[in-house]
């Protein structure tokens, strides 16, 4: 497919996943590929940035992560400082927006601390939002939401008979944001692990064997053109998605007249 005719995501959704496979295939240590993993990640927001995503969530640390090595994790953390201090400014710099979503409160003080900055520092940037999932898991957010709701109820604030999907959204991390169009997952597993449960629900699913460190900007203009051939439904029929762009077209095109 020519690269005129990609169709870019607004929001692309992406599990990070191979670092460690990748150290251990160079004959390094596991941290080596975490830390090969993050200049990835900058080079991946700089790419989407470019190509025009509008918005772009990294799964950095799952909930499950803590049952990982000690060293490994003690390492991720203080990695996790390190990158916000230093890429802050250069998201300023380049209008990009910085949330981090997940449970902060069992993070160290230091890291909640370099997250509140950074957030901060970015808030009024509006070209790009770039979401970076700490200690986040997609149950952890559906039960949070549940909890939110119940607690609205209980308030009086909220009828039982309101409560519908649009209202268990609405307390969902992202519920501010459109659901990602494209979900990437490198290392070649094959599922979702506990990301964005919720919100990936209509999402096209891309799954690479290539190891996230070496997933260049050749790759994600891989991923980009499979999402181009795909079609999207939304639980409508094939013709119907065919007979609405055509009607879109035709009112573009009567538009300019």
């Amino acid at each position: 497919m020519n690269k005129t005719e990609l169709i870019i995501p607004h929001h692309v959704a992406i599990v990070m996943d191979g670092n460690g496979r990748w150290a251990n295939a160079q004959g390094k240590v596991r941290v080596k590929g975490h830390k090969k993993g993050m200049e990835v990640a900058r080079e991946t927001v700089e790419n989407c940035a470019r190509a025009g995503v509008k918005v772009l969530t990294l799964f950095a640390f799952s909930s499950e992560n803590w049952g990982r090595p000690e060293k490994e994790v003690s390492y991720l953390m203080s990695l996790f400082v390190e990158g916000l201090s230093r890429e802050a400014k250069s998201l300023l710099k380049n209008n990009i927006k910085l949330q981090v979503i997940g449970n902060r409160l069992e993070l160290s003080e230091k890291l909640q601390k370099a997250i509140d900055k950074a957030e901060k520092l970015t808030a009024d940037c509006d070209a790009m939002i770039v979401n970076v999932a700490t200690n986040y898991g997609g149950r952890w957010d559906i039960v949070n939401a549940a909890k939110n709701i119940a607690e609205q109820v209980k308030n009086g604030n909220l009828e039982i008979a309101d409560i519908d999907e649009q209202c268990l959204a609405n307390e969902t991390c992202l519920s501010y944001l459109k659901d990602p169009d494209l979900f990437i997952r490198t290392g070649g597993e094959h599922r979702i692990s506990n990301f964005l449960i919720w919100q990936l629900a209509y999402s096209e699913l891309y799954f690479t064997d290539i190891l996230w460190p070496d997933f260049n900007k050749t790759a994600l203009e891989d991923a980009f053109a499979d999402f181009s051939g795909r079609q999207r439904r939304f639980g409508k029929t094939g013709q119907q998605v065919v007979n609405s762009h055509s009607n879109s077209h035709s009112n573009s095109k009567q538009g300019e007249k």
